[in-house]
């Protein structure tokens, strides 16, 4: 099986968030059982890149619209596997401080549909140019949702070549990012203004929506996780107005839990935490608890210690926490965050902190390191999210025995079961309230007072299997099911 996975993000390269993670990993554990895989990204500026000029394709001419645009591929492999990235270069759309986003104003890049349709085709070209015979091309996201329709009969370029053999894979990884634009955009794609109209894949309330066209054109879509592929199409909180178009595609529509790496988060061999431990032996657990609590300076006390690690945003629940802080706080526990993101949450957990010295500690910062001691310092997580596609942080706590306290939602159903003194593996919520929250951590704290039963859940937690090797089974499926059906 040959798959070509197209992003706008991988890990290590470039990445801002879940989306890097995913396809720095997957492909190299689809290769782990037999697939040849190559990754295609845009070789943005804000990353940091390996490899040479690539020898069968060192540049493109690309058109866009009534003008070529030049690309020039690098090629590289992923660390460890023999998976190709070849990374397409360009001054002009791609040579710039930050991916999506202009770190000087915070916000977007006015140009980024065309720079991503331009990576789109450029993507296509490089495929076509490569003469390998690609089963899938698996697109992610918004910023590779055109493709599908660039390599569809009806739809495709003039000399775009014969992709008849090959099926096309849409991954939604976030649906609030649609790349929606002016309709004038699809000239760039060279397809034809005609096919622009009410009822087109391409329309939506007047203006052109790659993540649309994906949905429609695509063999089939996923999601990460199944509860999210659900509720996209179930109402417009979750589907963020194509709830109906994604209705009409629920045969081919399905969902899939990311994975986790697990060689980056092992306890027994982690190399950012305090003293290594596993499910067989707990013991190394208490020594990262007092190097947890002495780098927030808390007090030495046998008080379970609570943690976030999360963008400080309303999708990720902080408003809950927000609300719920002296709730929280009148139960014996200490509380760590670590994160960044809007400015209302960095002042008020500085605020908590300040209220409860000793008991709180929060670090306003992107740290990688301190994520790790976080997850194997502490006894429970919190993520209380509004809505999430599959969440990896959840995951990560399952791997270290930190026992998740998650609202019912997305990815989070989908991997966090309700413990019931013998079964499960954490504590769920229901209502997107801060007293539902506070009453899921009460629960948790409940069990955590009976030292045997916690050790139990702890270990059942640890001996969970969300690693990329499960995940990477469940997409060969799939890749297998468009085959069948393009035949």
């Amino acid at each position: 099986m040959r798959i070509a996975m197209m992003a706008a993000e991988a890990a290590p390269c470039v990445k801002v968030g879940g989306l890097g993670d995913v396809v720095g990993a997957l492909p190299k554990a689809l290769e782990r059982q037999g697939a040849a895989v190559s990754v295609i990204v845009p070789r943005h500026g804000a990353g940091s890149w390996e490899g040479s000029v690539a020898g069968r394709v060192p540049r493109l001419d690309v058109p866009m619209g009534g003008r070529v645009e030049r690309a020039d591929i690098t090629e590289a492999r992923m660390r460890g596997s023999a998976v190709r990235v070849y990374a397409i270069a360009s001054r002009k759309y791609f040579d710039r401080e930050g991916v999506y986003d202009d770190p000087a104003t915070g916000e977007g890049y006015p140009d980024n549909p065309e720079r991503f349709l331009f990576f789109m085709r450029a993507a296509v070209e490089l495929v076509r140019a490569l003469g390998v015979p690609f089963d899938i091309l698996h697109c992610h996201d918004a910023h590779a949702a055109l493709v599908p329709a660039l390599v569809h009969p009806r739809y495709a370029p003039a000399g775009a070549g014969d992709f008849a053999r090959t099926g096309t894979l849409l991954t939604i990884h976030n649906l609030a990012h649609q790349g929606i634009c002016p309709p004038e955009t699809l000239d760039h794609a060279g397809i034809a203004a005609r096919h622009f109209h009410p009822g087109s894949p391409f329309e939506y309330w007047g203006r052109l929506n790659f993540m649309k066209a994906g949905i429609e054109l695509a063999d089939r879509v996923n999601t990460v996780s199944p509860t999210y592929a659900v509720e996209i199409r179930s109402g417009p909180e979750a589907g963020c107005g194509l709830e109906g178009v994604l209705a009409g595609r629920s045969a081919a529509l399905s969902g899939i839990v990311n994975g986790i790496d697990y060689e980056e988060w092992n306890p027994e061999s982690d190399p950012h935490i305090a003293a290594p431990y596993s499910a067989r032996d707990l013991a190394g657990k208490e020594a990262c608890r007092r190097d947890l609590r002495a780098f927030f300076r808390l007090e030495e006390r046998p008080v379970p210690l609570v943690g976030i690690v999360s963008r400080l945003a309303d999708q990720k629940g902080l408003d809950l926490v927000a609300e719920a802080a002296d709730g929280l706080l009148a139960l014996d526990l200490q509380l760590v965050v670590l994160g960044t993101g809007q400015r209302k949450y960095h002042d008020l957990l500085e605020a908590v902190a300040a209220r409860h010295p000793g008991r709180v500690g929060v670090r306003l910062a992107f740290d990688n390191a301190l994520a790790h001691r976080i997850e194997a310092g502490c006894d429970i997580f919190l993520m209380p999210s509004r809505y999430e596609p599959c969440g990896l942080n959840q995951l990560y706590s399952l791997r270290y025995g930190t026992v998740p306290v998650v609202r019912r939602t997305g990815g989070l159903a989908d991997t966090v079961t309700p413990w019931d003194g013998a079964r499960g593996t954490g504590f769920l919520f229901e209502d997107y309230s801060a007293g539902a929250l506070v009453d899921a951590v009460r629960r948790a704290l409940g069990a955590y007072a009976d030292r045997d039963e916690w050790r139990r859940l702890v270990v059942r937690c640890m001996r969970q299997d969300w690693s990329w090797e499960r995940s990477a089974r469940r997409y060969l499926d799939l890749y297998r099911e468009i085959r069948r059906d393009d035949r």
